[in-house]
């Protein structure tokens, strides 16, 4: 294809996966989906390779891009089918993100399939918003192993009834899932008029050069870096049962036009839940280096070609099952990155930034039992390391999360809660050269009784300096003034105040 048709194509894709995004967030019933946006769309070729994404959330889409094929070989697909899946062993990241995958056929014959991964409050865990301090993976939810939610246009209404059954407010969930299901299907209508004007041959011609385009892309970007291997070894603070100090061990060897990433040396997979299976570690080294391509690189499968990755089976970052993985996704995911960027830090130091908050600050709460029901669950952001060129900015989501902040008044109007404080934590952010930036302070009155889960990193190991900078300032968690650990389950009463401090960012260069 000439330069300009394979962009016009590339747009087209991606703008078929915007458009199921916007579905999605227009037709979704939870706060979780409708206001934070927690879901991430997008398009896969017959063999599971990716093949356009929205920009969306980088680990659902980095797992979706690593693990896809193997769903995808699970069944004999026909048109209108849709197949739901959240089992983390088995092509998904953690049980409240539910994924829906749906075919695309267009002369009888499959080209495509669509899908979109959104993530409930509520699941069916053992506490409210489904982001327990688990040891197991029963404990987190109900897991759903890859199966036909709609067979030939025409829903189970089995599945649907044994998944929304284990949920605190079924009809909520349901509705959830009806979303989820037309945003899958919007992208089947519109990538089919995309395929039907251009011809099936043509359309997989497409996907070729498009992939071609990508690795070339790549391997040319990859060709400038120099060659070598770079070691770094980063911690998460601890596992909620016990373990502390966790290390994530990684060596990056780059080869000309190839990139070795192996973890070697990682923990062992710990009794708590900060373990993932291997797809959300390929998810954050992807994200890296895809932070260091050209703008233009194409998100398809052929951009991740150069890029081979291993991690030790039984270990943090390629867990065994039934291992408990809730917060492998959210925590784990951030401190991948934080590694590879430190590794990468020595060969790149015109390009790699400090460290920044490097967690997702999780919040999940909801009703005791024999309460009206309500589950909710929320991240926060904090601050962004500062680079080689600029300052880190403030208040932000970084790196493996894309979520929007949930609006005061959204969360009041739909929970028994009152939001007391919400401002930026003022010298939080590391000294230097390009400081680092700030974090937050979010402090919630509950209104009602309710259980409280918190899961927070970079509460004992601060966000480390590059360059001379400073360190950014540890994370705090307190209920009605008095600290909690980084990781607590806890039941508070009408009146408690909890207060969230997020990190900072780390800073860069010497004052």
């Amino acid at each position: 294809m000439d330069p300009i048709a394979l962009s016009v194509f590339s747009s087209r894709m991606a703008a078929v996966c915007e458009e199921m995004g916007a579905v999605l967030r227009r037709t979704a019933f939870s706060p979780n989906i409708r206001d934070r946006l927690d879901f991430s769309c997008a398009v896969f070729d017959t063999e599971g390779g990716l093949a356009a994404q929205a920009a969306h959330i980088p680990v659902h889409l980095g797992s979706m891009a690593y693990a896809m094929g193997g769903v995808i070989r699970r069944f004999d697909w026909q048109p209108g089918d849709m197949v739901v899946f959240n089992d983390p062993f088995l092509g998904g990241t953690h049980l409240p993100d539910v994924t829906l995958v749906s075919p695309l056929f267009v002369d009888d014959q499959l080209v495509a399939f669509l899908a979109n991964r959104a993530h409930h409050a509520d699941i069916g865990a053992v506490t409210p918003g489904s982001m327990p301090l688990s040891t197991t993976l029963e404990e987190e939810g109900v897991i759903i192993s890859p199966v036909r939610l709609y067979e030939a246009g025409r829903r189970d209404e089995a599945v649907l009834r044994r998944i929304v059954s284990r949920t605190r407010n079924p009809r909520q969930a349901a509705g959830d899932f009806a979303a989820q299901a037309s945003s899958v299907a919007s992208g089947v209508g519109r990538l089919q008029e995309l395929v039907t004007g251009m011809g099936v041959t043509a359309f997989r011609e497409a996907l070729v050069a498009l992939n071609d385009y990508a690795e070339r892309l790549v391997r040319s970007a990859l060709a400038d870096l120099p060659d070598g291997s770079w070691t770094f070894t980063d911690y998460l603070d601890d596992d909620g049962q016990g373990a502390e100090d966790l290390p994530i061990q990684v060596r990056v060897r780059i080869d000309h036009h190839d990139v070795d990433v192996d973890f070697t040396g990682t923990t062992d997979q710990v009794k708590g839940n900060l373990n993932c299976p291997l797809s959300v570690a390929a998810a954050g080294v992807f994200y890296v280096f895809r932070c260091l391509m050209p703008a233009q690189t194409p998100a398809c499968a052929g951009a991740f070609r150069p890029i081979t990755l291993s991690a030790p089976e039984g270990s943090l970052l390629n867990a065994r099952q039934p291992a408990a993985v809730a917060a492998g996704n959210v925590e784990t995911s951030q401190r991948v990155v934080d590694a590879v960027l430190g590794a990468l830090a020595p060969a790149l130091p015109e390009r790699i930034p400090a460290a920044s908050h490097g967690g997702m600050n999780n919040l999940a709460m909801g009703a005791l039992p024999g309460d009206a029901p309500w589950d909710y669950y929320e991240t926060l952001g904090g601050g962004m390391g500062g680079g080689p060129h600029h300052p880190g900015r403030s208040g932000v989501q970084v790196h493996m999360t894309n979520t929007l902040n949930t609006p005061l008044e959204a969360l009041e109007m739909a929970y028994p809660l009152r939001l007391r404080r919400y401002a930026l934590r003022r010298g939080s952010g590391g000294a230097g050269q390009h400081p680092g930036g700030q974090g937050v302070v979010r402090e919630y009155e509950f209104l009602t009784p309710a259980s409280v889960t918190l899961i927070t990193e970079r509460r004992r190991h601060a966000p480390w300096g590059l360059a001379g900078g400073g360190a950014g300032a540890p994370g705090e968690n307190r209920l009605n003034d008095q600290p909690l650990p980084g990781k607590a389950r806890l039941e508070v009463a009408a009146g408690d105040r909890l207060t969230v401090m997020t990190p900072g960012g780390g800073g860069w260069g010497a004052s």
